[in-house]
């Protein structure tokens, strides 16, 4: 099928396809049932450059496209939906100081990134605070020079094992959203600790912990922006990244078609590939349709912020509500079509399944895009 890719671009799409079938897909397998990213995963996505390409140049990325990032996420996620996570959560950590950092922030953290020298993480979730950020918990008194940060943070991705950690907490309880504010913490500061390592149905090598702050003084320094200005900070990188877990939940659903059309071509019954039945043809035929689409609405929603240089609302949170959506209708559809084959751990199409369904939960539910949508063309 055609998509309008640029030289460059297309480049990419097939060098990371290479690399993470080649190097990635073997080991997708190991790392859902030990529950970690193997670290040689993380070392040759770090040597291709993959960590540094929506980084600007000037500070040590290469500056690419959103859309070429989103077709990186999907080859990876294709190969390993958990390895997948990493890249994408990496961005994740560091949009926020690529958009609100200031230049002594970037100058420190971003060449850090880069490289994957150091990972990041994004922590705004709380135990009762998920689709209502406004609610969090989470404080930062100020004392002096210093923000002292008391609270917790829930389902933090690479939480365990990032060196830093941006961290939403309220700088003044009484103004909701404008309340809160946002910081850049180093994971070895004191009064940080790692809490509880969640077990998931999916993604299980991505690691997925709880945050605990405990008097934990962070210097003004690292604040991204002003007071009161963490929820724009946090919802203008949502907007940057939401395509990524799009181009993931494609990924992931371009592997489970993949393997269901080549299981109808082998396999037989009544004396002759499954394929051969109208019944099958026509799931094949919906799958690819949706997959069709689902990349063409990911791949709009990265261009669209590419020609803004920002913000493109709306879009991102389609892509990312409707591929995901898609991602789970297409993986248990090839499930049903390995039938028994399918339901059993020997097949990786049950692994996809399940990996699939977080991509309708993090970085906002599909429920809360449905409600940005709305309120966006209702404003307009």
């Amino acid at each position: 099928m055609y998509y309008p890719l640029s030289e460059d671009e297309r480049m990419i799409q097939e060098m990371v396809r290479k690399l993470a079938q080649s190097e990635i897909a073997p080991r997708a397998r190991e790392t859902d049932e030990k529950e970690q990213i193997p670290p040689e995963n993380i070392r040759v996505m770090a040597e291709h450059g993959l960590f540094g390409m929506y980084i600007p140049p000037e500070y040590g990325g290469t500056g690419m496209s959103r859309l070429a990032f989103a077709i990186v996420v999907e080859e990876i996620s294709r190969a390993c939906a958990a390895t997948g996570t990493f890249l994408a959560d990496q961005s994740l950590g560091t949009y926020p100081i690529i958009l609100d950092g200031n230049e002594e922030q970037k100058r420190k953290y971003l060449p850090k990134s880069a490289t994957g020298e150091k990972i990041f993480a994004f922590a705004l979730s709380e135990p009762n605070s998920g689709s209502d950020v406004a609610s969090m918990q989470t404080t930062a008194d100020r004392e002096g020079d210093y923000y002292v940060l008391n609270g917790q943070k829930q389902w933090i991705t690479n939480g365990d094992i990032a060196d830093y950690v941006i961290v939403f907490a309220k700088t003044d309880k009484t103004k909701g959203a404008k309340g809160i504010s946002a910081f850049i913490v180093d994971s070895k500061t004191p009064g940080f600790r790692v809490g509880k390592k969640e077990l998931k149905m999916g993604i299980r090598g991505s690691s997925t912990v709880a945050l605990h702050f405990e008097n934990c003084r962070v210097h003004k320094d690292e604040m991204l922006g002003s007071e009161g200005e963490g929820f724009k900070v946090a919802m203008r990188t949502l907007d940057m990244t939401r395509p990524s877990v799009g181009a993931q939940a494609v990924g992931i659903a371009q592997a489970a078609f993949d393997l269901a059309l080549k299981y109808s071509k082998e396999r037989k019954q009544f004396g002759q590939p499954i394929g051969q039945f109208q019944g099958i043809q026509f799931m094949l035929a919906d799958m690819a349709m949706k997959i069709h689409a689902a990349r063409l609405m990911v791949y709009n929603s990265a261009q669209a912020i590419d020609a803004r240089q920002g913000r493109a609302t709306v879009e991102a949170s389609m892509a990312k509500c409707f591929a995901s959506d898609i991602a789970m209708e297409v993986t248990i559809d090839a499930v049903q079509i390995f039938g028994g084959y399918g339901y059993s751990r020997e097949y990786p199409v049950e692994r996809l399944m399940r990996d699939a369904k977080i991509t309708q939960i993090y970085e906002g539910t599909n429920q809360i895009q449905r409600v940005i949508i709305a309120e966006n063309l209702l404003r307009e």
